[in-house]
C-alpha cells in the first residue's frame, strides 16, 4: 500500500499540481520544484509512520526515505535537463524517451526506498503482480482505490504529455490559424454572363489560450471515456467517439498537414486509453 501511495503522491506532485510555467522554468526553480515534492511526499510518509510503524524510529521511517526520494529526484531531473540541452522540439521520439526514462527512474527510486528503508519486500510485490495478472488474487479495497487514482492520472495528465511529445510542436500554420469554410453566391454584374456562380471563401482565426485549453480538456474526457468503455468491453462505442471527433473537424480534413496531425493525435490517444483500460480490467477483475 505504501508503494502505491508514494507513486500516487509523485504523480500528483509531478503532474496534477505542477503548472506549465513550473515545467518550463524547472531549471531556474529546481529547488522550489523539489520543495514542492517534499510537501506532497512528507504527509504520506507521516501517515504511514503513525499508522503502520507505530511512531517508531522516525529517522528510518520518515526522514531517510524522504531525503533519498527527493535527492534522487533532483539528480534525475538535473541530468534530464542536461540531456535536453542538446535536443529541439522537433526531436519528438528523443524527448519522449527522455521523459519515459525520467519517470521510470523516479518510480524505481520510490520502490528502492520502500524496499531498503521501509521494509517492503520487492519479491512480494513482484509475486503479487504476477498473481493479479493470472487472476489468482485481487487487490484490497484501499489498494484498488489507489491503483484507480494512479490510472486516472496517467490517463489524463501523463498521457497528455506523451501525446504532446509524439506530435511535437504544433506546426506554425496550424497554430496561427484554423480554417473555416464559408460559401456565398457571387452575382456577376457582367450583362453578357447572367449566370451566377458559387465561389468558396476560406477564412482564418488565430488560436488563443482558451482554444488550446478546450482541446486539452477534450483530450482528457476522450481518454477517460475510452478507458471506461474498454474496462466494460464496450469497444463498438469507442467508434462513436472517433466519429464525433472527426465530424467536428470535417472541413479541416481537406488540409493534409492538419489531417495527419489530427490522425496521429487521435490514434495515440485511443491507443493509450485502450491500453490503460485493459490494464485496469486485468488488475481489478
Amino acid at each position: 500500500m505504501i508503494v502505491l501511495s508514494l507513486i500516487l503522491a509523485h504523480l500528483t506532485a509531478d503532474f496534477l499540481l505542477q503548472t506549465d510555467v513550473m515545467v518550463r522554468e524547472k531549471r531556474k526553480y529546481l529547488r522550489k520544484h523539489l520543495l514542492h515534492h517534499t510537501f506532497i511526499l512528507l504527509p504520506v510518509l507521516l501517515c504511514f509512520w503513525l499508522s503502520e510503524f507505530e511512531m517508531v524510529n522516525p529517522l528510518k521511517n520518515v526522514v531517510l526515505p524522504l531525503v533519498f526520494i527527493i535527492a534522487t529526484h533532483g539528480v534525475i531531473d538535473f541530468l534530464k535537463l542536461k540531456l535536453l540541452d542538446g535536443t529541439t522540439d522537433k526531436q519528438n521520439m528523443k524527448n519522449l524517451l527522455y521523459f519515459l526514462g525520467d519517470q521510470f527512474l523516479h518510480l524505481a527510486m520510490i520502490v528502492l526506498a520502500c524496499t531498503f528503508l521501509l521494509n517492503v519486500s520487492l519479491s512480494a510485490i513482484a509475486e503479487k503482480g504476477i498473481m493479479l495478472i493470472t487472476e489468482k488474487s485481487s487487490l484490497s479495497v484501499p489498494n484498488a482505490l489507489l491503483f484507480i487514482a494512479i490510472i486516472l492520472i496517467v490517463t489524463t495528465s501523463v498521457s497528455g504529455h506523451v501525446i504532446r511529445m509524439v506530435l511535437g510542436t504544433l506546426p506554425a500554420q496550424l497554430l496561427s490559424f484554423e480554417g473555416r469554410y464559408a460559401f456565398k453566391n457571387e452575382r456577376k454584374e457582367d450583362k453578357m454572363n447572367a449566370a451566377g456562380g458559387l465561389t468558396e471563401e476560406y477564412t482564418y482565426f488565430t488560436f488563443n489560450k482558451h482554444d488550446l485549453s478546450r482541446g486539452k480538456l477534450i483530450g482528457y474526457i476522450e481518454r477517460l471515456l475510452v478507458l471506461i468503455l474498454t474496462f466494460y468491453s464496450a469497444y463498438p462505442a469507442i467508434g462513436f467517439i472517433v466519429t464525433a471527433k472527426s465530424i467536428a473537424r470535417f472541413k479541416q480534413m481537406d488540409d493534409r498537414n492538419w489531417a495527419e496531425y489530427f490522425l496521429l493525435g487521435t490514434l495515440t490517444s485511443m491507443f493509450l486509453g485502450i491500453a490503460l483500460g485493459l490494464l485496469l480490467r486485468e488488475v481489478l477483475l
